[in-house]
């Protein structure tokens, strides 16, 4: 008897001890996971790193392949057994067509794959886009300005690397006006094949009269009028992003309405706003207002606003205060006179921080947070060094 009371509490032991080995395990493997992903994938916004422990498994998908041989490394180096199922994106499924071109005049791109999901952000024709994976007719997208997003099969035209080459080595123009039509014929009373609007790029076959023959990235044809296009070398070689021209831009866009989500001609948020004008001028910003704070050089408004240029961004939102983080939640584009400063806010508008001002905006200027300015050197692509459309 009491030899088999000590072969239980031997067995209790070896469980217990086991058990504890197990938890140690997955606790280390949870901490690597976690260490890779605050160094690559810091915000999902931009980085994709869904990875996770089942047991010894590592599950998941990362576009990041990097990312996935640091945690291997890691993990290998911490003596921790596992299996790797991880997934590294582009997924197989596409067949090589990896590359997409935005087909839509305005395409746009939801936080999830349904068309009820939240507007995460919009993309206009001829923008190139990293496919990554399909999902019932969505495909996940990551746009020139790293945000990854969804959009469905009908606004965006899938291509192997090949075919992509050829779209960008395709001479372009760029349409100029805020809104319009591509049409069936090189007339103005021709039937439309799509709708435009301002930073929508087609590829250039010919001038025929007073009209572009152009074609589109799912290969539809069409025609533009030469008087609202301009072809994209010359558009972007004339790109000038100073404050003079910042403000000129910015006004162009004055009533259009907020949208969330938007960057385009078809409405703007308030990035999605700073976000168009900056493009007009020849540099893509980051996509959000929390992105945007991160670049440029910080303005010193400690005293007043007499440091202020035209062009640079104000940031808007709460503090950080009792252990909680800051959070900016609005952004507006300096224009001086009166103190004043344009943004989108129910439609974009021009509000001043000055108390004597008609369009005097308090509520804006008591959640003020800073100033930043921003040169070429912090756009996340400089069209005019990149070869983004070409």
């Amino acid at each position: 008897m009491k030899k088999n009371y000590l072969i239980v509490a031997l067995g209790l032991l070896m469980a217990c001890t086991s058990g504890k080995e197990t938890a140690d395990t997955d606790g280390a493997m949870a901490a690597q996971i976690d260490s890779v992903r605050q160094e690559y994938a810091p915000d999902k916004r931009v980085a994709l790193f869904n990875v996770e422990q089942r047991g010894q498994v590592l599950a998941g998908e990362t576009n990041m392949p990097e990312a996935k041989q640091e945690l291997l490394e890691k993990l290998k180096a911490a003596n921790i057994t596992f299996v790797d199922s991880i997934q590294v994106l582009p997924e197989a499924e596409l067949e090589g067509k990896a590359y997409g071109v935005i087909a839509l005049s305005v395409a746009n791109l939801r936080s999830e794959p349904k068309h009820p999901a939240e507007l995460a952000t919009q993309a206009t024709m001829g923008t190139p886009v990293q496919v990554f994976k399909k999902e019932r007719g969505w495909y996940l997208v990551q746009t020139p300005d790293k945000y990854l997003a969804w959009v469905d099969d009908r606004g965006v035209s899938l291509m192997d690397k090949a075919a992509f080459d050829n779209w960008q080595n395709s001479p372009k123009v760029l349409y100029t006006k805020p809104y319009g039509f591509a049409l069936e014929a090189a007339s103005a009373n021709a039937g439309s094949v799509s709708d435009l609007v301002y930073g929508d790029v087609l590829a250039l076959e010919k001038q025929q009269g007073d009209f572009y023959a152009v074609s589109f990235p799912d290969g539809r044809k069409g025609f533009v009028p030469v008087d609202e296009s301009v072809k994209y070398e010359e558009w972007v070689g004339s790109r000038q992003p100073n404050g003079d021209n910042l403000v000129s831009t910015s006004k162009q866009l004055l009533g259009l309405p907020y949208l969330w989500g938007g960057t385009s001609m078809k409405g703007v948020d308030c990035s999605g706003f700073t976000k168009t004008v900056y493009f007009m001028n020849g540099l893509v910003l980051p996509r959000d207002a929390s992105q945007q704070v991160h670049i440029g050089e910080l303005v010193d408004t400690s005293n007043g606003w007499d440091n202020m240029q035209p062009g640079d961004l104000l940031f808007f939102g709460v503090p950080a205060k009792d252990g909680k983080p800051e959070r900016v939640v609005h952004v507006g584009m300096w224009i001086g006179g009166n103190q004043e400063f344009i943004h989108s806010a129910g439609r974009v508008r021009i509000s001043s921080m000055n108390p004597e001002a008609e369009n005097f905006d308090e509520p804006e200027l008591k959640r003020f947070l800073r100033a930043k300015r921003v040169t070429p050197e912090d756009a996340v692509v400089d069209l005019r060094e990149t070869a983004l459309y070409k």
